[in-house]
C-alpha cells in the first residue's frame, strides 16, 4: 500500500465514498484517510452532505407544491 497523496484522494474522494473506484484506489485512499485529519474533514463532510440529501429525496414534498410543480410542467409543454 501507498499513500496516495492529498490531491488523489480529494479527486477521487467521491467515487471512493460510493465505493466505484478500483480495489487498489480503494485500500490506498482510505490508508490515506487514516494518517490525514484534513482530508478526514473533508471526507465527513462529503458524507454529511451525500446522507442529508439522500434522507431529503426520501421525504415528498407537500401536495401543493407538488400541485404548483405540474402546473407549471403542464403550461411549459403546451406552449412547446
Amino acid at each position: 500500500m501507498t499513500d496516495c497523496g492529498c490531491e488523489k484522494a480529494r479527486r477521487d474522494l467521491e467515487e471512493y465514498l460510493r465505493h466505484e473506484v478500483c480495489k487498489t484506489s480503494q485500500t490506498d485512499i482510505a490508508e490515506h484517510l487514516e494518517n490525514c485529519a484534513s482530508c478526514q474533514d473533508e471526507a465527513l463532510v462529503s458524507r454529511t452532505l451525500t446522507e442529508v440529501v439522500a434522507r431529503a429525496c426520501k421525504e415528498t414534498a407537500p401536495e401543493e407544491l407538488r400541485d404548483q410543480v405540474m402546473e407549471r410542467l403542464r403550461a411549459v409543454q403546451a406552449t412547446h
